[in-house]
């Protein structure tokens, strides 16, 4: 053999050795939220997701879930923790940051969305073409909203009419929710989810506006005593935004085939999946946790609910000039979220 053979050999050999370890190269994502690990989202969503990246990964792309804020800090900070790389990814209601997520947060206004499947979809085509730069620094691997906020009222104590909320003190779970609920002449007070059955139990609060992926979570159908749902069909009273978003230099660092397997499970259908799964598929079975209690589970008539949407529109309006004041067309911004749950809620 020749010596230029035996190099040529040598050189393919180290080639060889060399390439083993990249294409065995194992990556472990460190995933934070700020919910229990008995939750629906972290149990159904959460680590769902992370079996199927491993699956599809043989093992090289594995999650160490942190729940609960177990990396430390605070549920507003998480967002900033992704960018910054504290954790690898996170699973965050944006708005916790107020002020930070505008243009995304059109979601979140009353009597917008219908069903958390079209409203993930169309949120996740509403931020590829309005507010990327809300999550620069992050790649978004799923966008959604939950199945929208329902009235629970603690025991004797409901809601049928506009009337009946005056100077009642109810949870508000996002600042355009809260001004949802002044409008119709409600007293907001927001405050974490963990905190209002016993706010509810011990009257500092008379209900909660609280979708009802929620309330299994907190047992909030042994302690509430009359849910109030929106007509069928109809846009629901109040939502919340949520993001599963990835470092981009995590990304950005991962061999193609990776890649390919984080991209695989991303995107419009990611976000579909957790908003049909996660929140609209539950929402029958945690409804008869609360009628097989006794409690009583009614819907405001059609035209109730034209009362409540025209006594709160000036919550849409506030927000278009808010947006606007900051350089964006507030008014398109809400009729394109309009047109696009039209689009994905068919």
């Amino acid at each position: 053999m020749s010596i230029a053979r035996r190099s040529l050999l040598a050189a393919g050999a180290a080639l060889l050795v060399s390439a083993a370890p990249a294409q065995a190269q194992t990556v472990t994502l460190k995933v934070h939220h700020f919910l229990p690990s008995t939750s629906n989202v972290h149990v159904n969503l959460i680590s769902t997701w992370c079996a199927k990246i491993a699956k599809e990964s043989a093992d090289r792309l594995k999650c160490q879930i942190y729940p609960a804020m177990t990396l430390g800090g605070a549920p507003a900070q998480l967002f900033d923790q992704a960018r910054d790389g504290v954790a690898d990814i996170v699973w965050t209601l944006p708005t916790y940051s107020a002020g930070r997520f505008l243009k995304s947060e059109v979601f979140e206004l009353p009597f917008l969305t219908r069903s958390a499947k079209g409203s993930s979809q169309a949120f996740w085509h509403y931020v590829q073409k309005h507010a990327q730069d809300e999550f620069r620094g992050v790649k978004p691997l799923w966008l959604h909203t939950n199945d929208g906020s329902s009235f629970h009222m603690g025991k004797g104590k409901t809601v049928a009419r506009l009337e009946d909320l005056k100077g009642l003190k109810i949870r508000a779970a996002t600042r355009l929710n809260s001004r949802m609920l002044a409008a119709l002449g409600a007293t907001p007070v927001q405050m974490p989810l963990p905190a209002v059955p016993e706010s509810i139990a011990k009257g500092v609060i008379d209900g909660a506006m609280v979708p009802w992926e929620g309330v299994p979570a907190v047992k909030l159908h042994e302690i509430a005593g009359s849910h109030v749902n929106v007509p069928a069909g109809a846009g629901k009273f109040a939502n919340s935004i949520f993001a599963f978003v990835m470092n981009q230099a995590k990304y950005n660092s991962l061999p193609a085939d990776l890649k390919k397997v984080i991209d695989d499970n991303s995107g419009p259908a990611a976000s579909a999946w957790a908003g049909g799964t996660g929140f609209d598929g539950v929402v029958t079975a945690n409804q008869k946790l609360a009628s097989d209690r006794g409690n009583a589970i009614s819907a405001l008539s059609a035209a109730e609910l034209q009362r409540w949407v025209q006594a709160s529109a000036n919550v849409d309006d506030e927000w278009v000039k808010e947006v606007s004041a900051k350089g964006a067309n507030g008014k398109a911004l809400l009729d394109d979220a309009r047109a696009l749950i039209a689009q994905y809620d068919k």
